[in-house]
């Protein structure tokens, strides 16, 4: 299914934009509310998210995930960058307010980025769900807790178990 509307969206074939928005709307929406809140936001929120997806589909690499997966990271950063008042999605919003590293610096981060990426998938799938919400898709405790039936409580608890043995594995260094 995917294919097809990826196809249809390349050869600029409305309809795949409209199957794109039928299929990925509500998570889309979903990842946008936990960053924002307010509804008009959200919606707007959304609209540029299949606005950039209609313009930038050629940047989407199945090899390297899911057409879901990219278009959860371009409503993450679409949402931050709302909240923040950057406006449009034009560019992440790491890329948008940070200095250009040195390429050391960048080396760097990203092979702390890695780390930190292999840790987290050796935690159990819980864990790592947990993780993803709050620190990914930036869900508040309150929400985290609605949805997985857990008190605001419990959730806090198993987020400073969840840091605490983070940083255990990343050998002492900040989060």
């Amino acid at each position: 299914m995917d294919e097809d509307i990826l196809k249809r969206i390349e050869e600029g074939d409305q309809e795949g934009l409209k199957l794109l928005q039928a299929r990925y709307g509500n998570l889309v929406r979903y990842v946008a509310r936990g960053v924002l809140g307010d509804s008009r936001d959200v919606e707007e929120c959304v609209s540029d998210v299949f606005l950039r997806a209609w313009e930038k589909i050629g940047q989407y690499d199945p090899e390297k995930g899911r057409l879901s997966t990219w278009l959860t990271a371009v409503a993450r950063n679409a949402a931050l960058n709302k909240k923040k008042g950057i406006g449009a999605v034009s560019e992440p919003l790491e890329e948008s307010c940070a200095a250009v590293p040195s390429p050391e610096e960048a080396l760097l981060r990203q092979e702390r980025v890695e780390r930190l990426r292999s840790v987290i998938q050796a935690l159990p799938r819980q864990e790592q769900i947990l993780c993803y919400r709050k620190y990914y898709y930036m869900q508040s405790t309150a929400q985290i807790a609605a949805e997985l039936g857990l008190t605001e409580r419990a959730v806090e608890g198993r987020l400073y178990r969840l840091r605490q043995k983070l940083r255990q594995r990343l050998g002492g260094e900040a989060l």
